[in-house]
């Protein structure tokens, strides 16, 4: 277990936040020192004997002047529950802190963002551009000079090819395809198994092989 040399605050207290208890815990320098959630949805004083305290006040105990904060809330109403709370934790001073699995190939000339969640065996090449509150699942291929924008959630064993663009609030499905120069609008939703081969349209929802629209 890597030495704790930073201390986190976890927004969140479903099975996302579980699990990124478990990947900041095993594989990072950070200590996770509470969760903390809206009032009205606190149930509970602890979960994984970790104190759970309102958003509201969190800054009085957990100043943002010594702790982090991570956001895990997966793809929510396409993504804007949690790029909602990455905006309202900023806004209270907070750094959003980004998880990188060490079982992740990441080429130095890749850059990632504030509060990405990236899980184990992601493979992402050179000049890769990762923006802010983008989750990788377990087990991606992000090719070369693939850039990802803002608040993305991409499901386990995609494979986006070469200088492919990943529309902002965008959620790709599990093991889905993408060829090379392809362009996701913002807010696409793409389909599990889809094989994606023309650009999207914005909020438009893609199935198949080849990809259709619904």
């Amino acid at each position: 277990m890597p030495k704790k040399s930073k201390d986190l605050v976890i927004f969140g207290t479903g099975e996302t936040a579980r699990m990124a208890y478990e990947y900041f815990t095993h594989d990072s320098p950070y200590r996770v020192s509470a969760f903390t959630v809206e009032k009205k949805c606190i149930h509970t004083k602890r979960m994984l004997d970790v104190p759970i305290l309102p958003f509201e006040t969190i800054a009085a105990t957990y100043s943002p002047k010594r702790y982090d904060m991570f956001i895990a809330i997966s793809y929510t109403d396409g993504n804007r529950l949690r790029a909602k709370f990455f905006t309202n934790a900023k806004k209270k001073g907070y750094r959003l802190a980004s998880y990188v699995s060490s079982h992740a190939f990441t080429w130095p000339t890749a850059t990632i963002g504030d509060n990405c969640f990236i899980l184990e065996n992601n493979v992402i090449q050179h000049g890769v551009t990762i923006g802010d509150d983008v989750t990788l699942w377990s087990g991606n291929h992000i090719g070369h000079q693939v850039t990802i924008k803002d608040h993305v959630f991409i499901s386990s064993h995609c494979v986006v090819s070469g200088y492919c663009r990943i529309g902002a609030y965008s959620f790709l499905g599990v093991n889905s395809t993408y060829n090379d120069h392809i362009v996701i609008a913002p807010h696409t939703t793409i389909g599990s198994g889809a094989v994606v081969i023309r650009n999207t349209q914005k909020g438009k929802t893609y199935v198949g092989n080849p990809a259709k629209s619904l």
